[in-house]
């Protein structure tokens, strides 16, 4: 995923940061009834 971020946004590898979590059984998702995604972008102006 990193190496598919950097190739479509020229940015180099160490720039890119992706995380991973569970929801430890809460909500729908837990429940095994769902899927959800997440995404967090910070752009900053250089």
């Amino acid at each position: 995923m990193v190496e598919a971020i950097a190739n479509c946004t020229g940015l180099p590898h160490d720039a890119i940061s992706i995380k991973a979590t569970t929801t430890e059984t809460l909500g729908f998702v837990g429940r095994e009834e769902g899927a959800v995604a997440y995404a967090s972008v910070l752009i900053q102006k250089s």
